[in-house]
Order: C-alpha cells, then structure tokens, then sequence
C-alpha cells in the first residue's frame, strides 16, 4: 500500500513539475507580450494627441535605423504616420484614423490580457488542487492547521 502512495505522490510531482509549471510560465511570458504591446499603442496614442493639440506640422527626430544605430531624420509632414498593425505589416494613417485603430486594438489586447490573467489563475488552482491531493495522500495536516 505504500509503494502504491508513493508511485501516485511522485505521479502528481511530475505532473505539476512537468506540466502545470512550464504551462504557468509560458502563460506569464505571453501576457506580459500583450502588456508590452499595450504599452507601445498607449505611448503611440499618447504622441498623436500631443501632435494635434500642438499643431505639430514638422519635426525633427531620430530614426532607429537597425541594431540600435539611430540617425537624424525631419519628417515634413506629420499628418500621415505609418501604424505597425501586426505580423510586420504598416498601415499609412491619418492622426483621426489611428487613433480609431489604437482604440479598436487596445480593446482587443485588453481582452487577451484577461484571458491570459484567467488561464493563469486557473493554472495556479489545478497546481494547489494537485498539491492538496499529495498533501491527503501524504496524510499531512492541512495548511493553517497544527
């Protein structure tokens, strides 16, 4: 009978080692993906708006160029920027038109982050319910009980 506890305990270590954790991870890493590229389009809103309230028609900027090397550059026309909307592609847009697109996109990366916090807490309740069970089979106080 005690070989047979043994065998299901490290059966379950396995699992939450092997499986639960590393899903846990990844489900972390690509939430905080989506948080990054909520972060790029709150920034990317946050300049076009400062460009319209101050009637900015040129500027002056750097450019990054690749592999961190930036040059000068002045854009003579700020009333069309190019919006990176995914999978490497660039969309021209006027400031009113990305703006419409930002909003549509934050709600969208917003309800990813949501699934992802969701999986997430579900992740860590499958790896506490595996872990009670050890705990039963183990035939260990409870947590909190002494």
């Amino acid at each position: 009978m005690d070989n047979i506890r043994v065998e299901k305990v490290q059966k379950f270590e396995e699992f939450v080692d092997r499986r639960l954790k590393p899903d846990l991870v990844r489900a972390i890493v690509e939430r905080d993906k989506v948080f990054e590229q909520q972060k790029v389009y709150s920034d990317l809103k946050r300049s076009i708006q400062n460009l319209e309230k101050n009637g900015v028609t040129s500027l002056r900027t750097l450019v990054n160029l690749g592999s961190e090397v930036y040059m000068q550059a002045d854009v003579l026309d700020t009333q069309h920027i190019f919006v990176d909307i995914g999978l490497g592609f660039r969309v021209e847009f006027t400031w009113s038109e990305a703006l419409q697109f930002i909003s549509v996109k934050e709600e969208r990366l917003a309800r990813q982050i949501e699934e992802y916090t969701r999986l997430i807490a579900s992740i860590k309740a499958q790896i506490k319910l595996v872990c009670e069970g050890i705990r039963e089979l183990l035939q260990l106080p409870a947590e909190g009980s002494y």
